[in-house]
């Protein structure tokens, strides 16, 4: 009885996921162990990178670095040891609100229009990104949410890619303020229009 549940609850999720238009991955696989799912993953939409390294005016903080990349919604992703954090849960408050000021003041300032989709056009969240350590896979630490976040992971990924430090097959773990983990992949490198996007695997529990 569980089982069927659980498959039901997949099924669903499947279907509100694909009703999103900014977000069509692939279909969902649950990894189970007997009646209980441990973990669930998808291959996600096209994953691009459309600005790096601009930089933004923001209040309070002044011309701070940034870049702009698309996993399923629209990021701009910092670096939060430039930026004073060391990201643990002590400083949400201050995340919330510096970030803010700086998803505002970079979607003022930095056109972010989906090649593909004109209606997706403005940046959505702020990602404070950790240092990468290139051992085992990939490993970024952190994010501010409850978990480490598809979509996020999913740009975060592409930025990477980007950056060559990050290659078609490798293993990315990408872990939240609370050390919540997504194990994650690019499965493929593709385009979107004229920018060079990759498909990526998204997998873990929220």
């Amino acid at each position: 009885m569980a089982l069927v549940r659980q498959k039901s609850w997949v099924a669903e999720l499947k279907r509100r996921i694909e009703n999103r238009p900014s977000i069509r991955p692939g279909a969902v696989v649950a990894h189970c162990d007997g009646a209980k799912c441990r973990r669930v993953s998808f291959d996600n939409v096209p994953s691009f990178v459309l600005h790096m390294q601009r930089f933004v005016k923001v209040p309070g903080l002044g011309a701070i670095a940034v870049d702009v990349a698309y996993g399923g919604i629209m990021y701009v992703i910092v670096s939060a040891i430039e930026l004073g954090f060391t990201l643990e849960r002590s400083e949400a408050r201050s995340l919330v609100e510096v970030g803010e000021h700086i998803k505002l003041s970079a979607a003022e300032q930095l056109l972010s229009v989906h090649p593909g989709n004109p209606s997706i056009h403005t940046i959505n969240q702020t990602l404070f990104a950790g240092p990468v350590t290139l051992e085992e896979g990939v490993k970024v630490k952190k994010r501010l949410d409850r978990s480490p976040c598809g979509t996020g992971s999913a740009a975060r990924m592409a930025l990477i890619y980007a950056r060559g430090e990050l290659a078609v097959g490798k293993t990315f773990k990408h872990y939240s303020l609370l050390d919540t983990e997504f194990t994650c992949s690019i499965v493929a490198a593709t385009r979107v229009g004229e920018i060079h996007a990759v498909v990526t695997n998204i997998g873990g529990r929220a």
